[in-house]
């Protein structure tokens, strides 16, 4: 997959808390952009996969852990309530 670097700033006591570092920050900021992606319906859940380099039931297990849900049932009970045909 071709790729494009960015330059972004971010606060250097960011870096200095523990378990952050640039490695660290470049993960996050990417997974964050690929869910936001992902939650505005921009993205399929495989193509989200593919972007952050997991299989596609990594990607439901991540989504768990940051509970996010996988289905999406707005609107499920307006299409499904009882006396609609």
């Amino acid at each position: 997959m071709e790729t494009v670097t960015l330059e972004i700033a971010l606060p250097r006591d960011l870096l200095s808390m523990p378990g952050f570092s640039k490695v660290r920050a470049t993960e996050a900021i990417k997974e964050f952009s690929v869910l936001g992606l992902y939650l505005e319906r921009r993205i399929s859940s495989g193509k989200a996969a593919e972007l952050l380099g997991m299989r596609k039931r990594e990607f439901i297990r991540l989504l768990a852990r940051k509970a996010i849900p996988y289905f999406d049932y707005t609107g499920w009970s307006d299409r499904h309530s009882p006396g609609r045909l």
